[in-house]
């Protein structure tokens, strides 16, 4: 499967995403080939060992998973 995304996973594609001031949108996986778009997007406001804040919202790293697209990377 070709993805336009990027999944950012450690903590230092979180930091260059903050840097950047990219849009990063969050999903919450559901099961194979299915998510639920939980938020469309804003920048990384800040890094935590547990949780990103975006637009405001804590949101646990253990739980979502924040993309941005391929071609802002």
């Amino acid at each position: 499967m070709n993805h336009t995304y990027k999944v950012l996973k450690s903590d230092i594609e979180l930091f260059a995403a903050a840097l950047s001031q990219v849009r990063v949108y969050v999903v919450q996986p559901l099961g194979e080939d299915l998510i639920d778009i939980v938020d469309y997007g804003g920048a990384v406001e800040k890094i935590t060992p547990e949780s990103i804040k975006i637009n405001g919202s804590y949101l646990l790293r253990k739980q979502f998973e924040f993309r941005v697209d391929k071609k802002l990377c």
